[in-house]
């Protein structure tokens, strides 16, 4: 099979090196790719967003599967066109990807299908924004109803932060703040089936202990030996069934990977987000432990097949992924950096632990930082405590001038 990647960030290096060692994958292609991904695919130039573009380079390549990466061309209606071009398309028509790219509109979904979610309101005015922030009260919780690329919410106790960042929106939804840890679950689905993955749990906050503004991620682990064994079910009967349901019902059918970002409350499971692609940085482990072949599932889902596959099967093993941002990340980034160590890496922690890129570019002999999240280094081990200590000692390896990040992925989860 030869399939085609969009996309050039650490989720789609991550789903590169899951289809490289697919034995039914004969030919792998990613565009626009980047430095790392350039070792498992050939890379082709393409602007992501330009659906005729990448249907044409779809079609010149021959390929058999495409797989959209990120949410942005997805919303833009880009598997649409491939599709059109008679060729099998992983991802969500531009339709349906509005479960993420509005907030409003994934709002109103979870209401006809009757999802767990917090109380909202979804405000255009200064004077409705006022109304909401006093209804709710702190901490106050404002999301940027389109895509924001991880950095459109803001939870803060601050009413004057809170204020400002749903002016600056146009269009914002205002909700209650949900108490309890957070989980992400992904879902393959073709509209009708739903195969749940495994879940993970990731960290948002730029700084240890949670401290710091919102970032696209800076780490994830899977397993979660702290959650309810039954919540994959629980999760599938209230939220990811009824909601791919109620897509078919109105007519904007979701195949692809519907995410769930849930909030384990006090009072149960409930939404806070979905998505409607793999997230990062949890691709990156929860590929690290699936053992079924990717691109048959993949293909199934863009056919409309998963119900005839087999259950899917996992390994053991616990993963840890810890990612590695430039200076100034969330800010504005530094970029142009060379990035040293990854030989060293690559010779002496693999297979435990490899490198995913991100944001990287190839600079002459150099590898160089080319974005705020430059790379995820990712880690497996029996348990949490294994994964985690390769994890960071391949870290420790990686040299970039005024990088950061935490220091305490999967801690709390390893320690029990």
């Amino acid at each position: 099979m030869k399939v085609l990647v969009i996309g050039g960030g650490a989720r789609e290096h991550a789903l590169c090196r899951s289809l490289s060692l697919d034995p039914d994958v004969t030919a792998l292609y990613c565009a626009p790719g980047n430095a790392g991904i350039a070792e498992v695919a050939e890379l082709h130039p393409v602007d992501p967003l330009d659906g005729p573009a990448v249907a044409r380079l779809a079609t010149v390549l021959g390929a058999e599967l495409v797989v959209v990466g990120p949410e942005a061309p997805l919303v833009a209606g880009v598997a649409d066109q491939v599709r059109a071009a008679g060729i099998p398309c992983f991802g969500p028509s531009g339709a349906a990807a509005q479960l993420e790219g509005s907030k409003a509109f994934a709002k109103d979904v979870m209401a006809g299908a009757g999802v767990p979610t917090a109380r909202s309101y979804v405000c255009t005015t200064p004077e409705e924004i006022d109304e909401a922030l006093d209804a709710f009260g702190a901490p106050y919780v404002v999301k940027d109803d389109g895509l924001a690329a991880g950095k459109g919410v803001v939870v803060t106790s601050d009413l004057e932060q809170a204020r400002e960042h749903a002016l600056a929106c146009g269009r914002v939804v205002i909700e209650e703040y949900l108490d309890g840890p957070e989980v992400s679950l992904f879902a393959i689905t073709d509209g009708e089936t739903v195969v749940p993955l495994r879940p993970a749990q990731d960290f948002k906050r730029a700084l240890d202990g949670d401290e710091g503004p919102n970032t696209g991620g800076m780490g994830a682990y899977s397993p979660l030996p702290w959650a309810d064994p039954k919540l994959v079910d629980e999760v599938m009967d209230t939220v990811l069934q009824p909601t791919v349901d109620e897509m078919r019902r109105r007519g904007t059918p979701f195949s692809g990977l519907l995410y769930a970002g849930l909030a384990i409350t006090s009072r149960g499971v409930r939404v806070i987000e979905f998505n409607a692609r793999f997230g990062d940085p949890e691709t990156q482990v929860v590929l690290a432990r699936l053992k079924t072949p990717l691109a048959g599932v993949l293909l199934a889902s863009a056919n409309g097949t998963l119900d005839t596959l087999p259950p899917l099967k996992w390994r053991d093993d616990a993963a840890v992924t810890v990612v590695v941002a430039s200076h100034n990340y969330p800010g504005t980034p530094r970029t142009g950096d060379p990035i040293e160590g990854l030989d060293e890496v690559a010779a002496e922690d693999t297979p435990h632990a490899y490198v995913l890129h991100a944001g990287t570019k190839r600079d002459g002999d150099a590898i160089v930082s080319a974005g705020g999240r430059v790379l995820s280094v990712t880690a497996t081990g029996q348990d949490l405590a294994e994964a985690r200590e390769r994890a960071y000692r391949a870290v420790s390896r990686i040299r970039l001038e005024g990088s950061q990040h935490r220091t305490d992925i999967a801690r709390a989860a390893a320690e029990g």
